[in-house]
C-alpha cells in the first residue's frame, strides 16, 4: 500500500456494510442473487466482501456471509472508513452442484449439463468490483445461470 493511501480500521462490524461519513450518514452495500435458470432466489451462496482505500491500495478481506432463502446477504461485514472500492466474490460453483443434483432428482429424464465440465457451471466464481462514495447505498443484485451472469446497481 502506498504511503498516501489511508489505512483501514478493519475492526468495525455491522449488520450492513457501512462507511461513516463526516456527517454520520452511512454508505451501505447489500446484494442478492436470483438464479434465472429456475426463476428463484439462489440460497446458500457464499459471498466474501473486500475493500480498499484508493486505486493503488491492496484489497483488505473483511469477511463474508451466505445468501438466505430469499437470496439475500443480510449480515455482510461493515466497510471501514476511507473505503473507495468494494469487491464482492460469489462462490457459485457449489450452489450449482447442489442445484443440478436437486433438479436431476426431480426430473429423472432431464438432460445432463453439456459443454461446461463436470460441475455444470461455466463461471465457478463471480467477482464484482465497484466504486463507492460515503453516504450512498449500493445494492448490487446478481442475476445468475450456469452459463452466464448479469449485475447492476439496484435501488
Amino acid at each position: 500500500m502506498s504511503t498516501d493511501t489511508p489505512a483501514f480500521d478493519t475492526t468495525a462490524s455491522d449488520a450492513k456494510a457501512s462507511v461513516a461519513t463526516a456527517s454520520g450518514a452511512p454508505a451501505s452495500v447489500s446484494t442478492h442473487i436470483l438464479d434465472t435458470s429456475v426463476g428463484r432466489p439462489a440460497r446458500g451462496v457464499a459471498v466474501q466482501l473486500a475493500a480498499r482505500a484508493g486505486r493503488a491500495a491492496d484489497w483488505q478481506p473483511l469477511g463474508g456471509s451466505a445468501t438466505d432463502a430469499d437470496g439475500r446477504c443480510k449480515d455482510l461485514p461493515a466497510l471501514p472508513a476511507g473505503t473507495t472500492h468494494v469487491r464482492l466474490d460469489f462462490a457459485v460453483e457449489a450452489y450449482f452442484e447442489t442445484s443440478a443434483k436437486k433438479q436431476a432428482d426431480a426430473q429423472q429424464d432431464a438432460p445432463a449439463y453439456r459443454d461446461s465440465g463436470a460441475t455444470g457451471v461455466f463461471f465457478p466464481e463471480v467477482a464484482i468490483t465497484f466504486a463507492v462514495v460515503p453516504g450512498e447505498h449500493y445494492h448490487v443484485p446478481l442475476l445468475l445461470n450456469p452459463f452466464g451472469y448479469s449485475v447492476y446497481r439496484g435501488s
